[in-house]
């Protein structure tokens, strides 16, 4: 309730939202069905972007609804940017929507959020190659 009287508060053209346990995940951890109701609370205010976590890797989804069913008017783009030191893990349930997978490179995800766009680059670490960018229209 607090996150859906916030997002109503504070309407904003390009929104992006981060929590520890991704929607979706091709990740050894799988979906997390129990974060639904914030995503559908995003969903509903417009957002655009979700950064997550938990499973040790990266994945980038193009944009979906809370089911998982592709949307690039209304949906949202999720990130999962497990990459920041522990152990990378396998990637272990493909999901229709993920679009790039990384598990062996180590890295930093860059967000730009501008008013009405963003962009995003996966900064390895020194001594890798596997990279990642883009820019994504808001809603």
């Amino acid at each position: 309730e607090w996150l859906k009287k916030d997002l109503a508060r504070h309407p904003a053209k390009c929104t992006l939202a981060y929590w520890h346990h991704p929607v979706f995940s091709s990740g050894g951890h799988g979906n997390n069905n129990f974060m639904k109701p914030v995503w559908q609370a995003l969903e509903d205010a417009n957002s655009d972007v979700v950064l997550a976590g938990h499973d040790h890797d990266y994945e980038r989804f193009a944009p979906q609804d809370v089911e998982g069913r592709r949307d690039n008017a209304h949906g949202i783009r999720e990130f999962i940017v497990g990459t920041g030191g522990a152990r990378l893990t396998p990637l272990l349930f493909g999901k229709v929507n993920s679009e790039v997978r990384n598990n062996n490179t180590f890295g930093v995800l860059k967000m730009v959020l501008k008013e009405n766009s963003y962009e995003w680059e996966f900064l390895p670490v020194a001594g890798s190659t596997f990279t990642d960018h883009g820019k994504g229209e808001c809603h």
